[in-house]
């Protein structure tokens, strides 16, 4: 019995060890499957039906296949067949703009990237720029890690888009338009009904314009993904912003928000003064107007006050005095 059980035992470990080795190269197994699919590394001349007849090549020397279909790693990580686009945004500021902005054209020369647009307002007080840079996809990392050191960097996003489905979905689309194409080319060859021909050169025309299309979809991918697109805003500033530290308890907290109002009341006054002497002629006519006008209500007040003193006082007209009330008479008695 007890051997019995030992020998299930045993059945099972061996039979869970196979499963994981099984599972473990499942991935391999799916990236080598999309990578056969490629027409550009496949060495053979068969003929794929909608991008997935692979048997043909398959059958063909099954372990030189499997060997040569194995995940290979680039030097960043990842499979060789995965096709991904890099983007990045960049905020950044600095006090001397002219020379950020020469030491950003130097890197972008020196990676061998280029300028897609580039965009420079100097309406405002300070000079804004927004520049989209293109560069090598290999030299994402060294470009985002050496703009840091040319000025003072407030915000960075980036990401990477897998495109490789949609990829080889659309390569694999355009190896069956092309075997359609030969196809049909060959058929129109060998037709000889007028009406057989103009079937065949309609369905021609057709497929020569799906063609281009999905040619012209593979090639706008190889652009993005042999070439990341970083979006730069460089902004001039008088002063840098200044970043914070995180502190812990209150009487640190109470001196940061001291050391912080101080800042910002001395900033205000100072880009009041600064926008005082930029704008000293619209603040001189302003003040000419106010006096003006303080001057003109002053005279119409003095003109007033000379008007009524030379007019003379108005004195109201009196009642005449009116006697005083005689007290009654008494009636005197005849004489006797």
């Amino acid at each position: 019995m007890k051997k019995s059980l030992c020998l299930i035992l045993s059945a099972l470990l061996l039979a869970m060890l196979l499963c994981g080795c099984g599972g473990s190269s499942s991935p391999k197994a799916e990236y080598a499957r999309t990578d056969s699919a490629k027409p550009a590394s496949s060495g053979s001349g068969a003929m794929y039906d909608n991008g997935a007849g692979w048997a043909a090549e398959i059958a063909v020397e099954p372990a030189m296949k499997e060997e040569s279909n194995a995940v290979t790693q680039t030097a960043a990580g990842l499979p060789e067949n995965v096709k991904l686009i890099y983007r990045a945004n960049i905020d950044m500021e600095s006090t001397e703009f002219d020379t950020a902005l020469q030491g950003l054209n130097e890197l972008v020369a020196r990676l061998g990237g280029y300028y897609e647009n580039s965009e420079l307002n100097n309406y405002a007080s300070y000079r804004h720029g927004y520049y989209t840079v293109r560069l090598p996809a290999e030299h994402f990392e060294a470009f985002l890690s050496a703009v840091g050191e040319l000025c003072q960097v407030n915000n960075l996003s980036r990401s990477a888009e897998d495109v490789s489905e949609r990829y080889y979905d659309t390569e694999s689309r355009l190896e069956t338009q092309k075997t359609k194409l030969a196809r049909l080319q060959d058929l129109l060859r060998q037709a000889e009904d007028m009406e057989d021909i103009i079937t065949l050169e309609s369905a021609i025309s057709e497929t020569e314009l799906a063609i281009e299309q999905l040619t012209g979809t593979l090639r706008k991918y190889d652009s993005l993904v042999n070439y990341a697109t970083v979006t730069i805003s460089l902004t001039e500033v008088y002063k840098l912003t200044e970043v914070e530290q995180p502190v812990i308890g209150f009487g640190a907290k109470l001196g940061q928000a001291f050391r912080s109002g101080s800042a910002g009341f001395v900033d205000g006054l100072q880009r009041f003064l600064l926008g005082v002497a930029r704008g000293w002629i619209g603040w001189l006519i302003f003040l000419i107007i106010v006096i003006a006008v303080v001057l003109i209500v002053l005279r119409i007040r003095r003109r007033q006050k000379a008007r009524s003193a030379r007019q003379p006082a108005y004195v109201p007209p009196q009642a005449p005095p009116q006697a005083p009330p005689q007290p009654p008479q008494e009636p005197q008695s005849p004489k006797q």
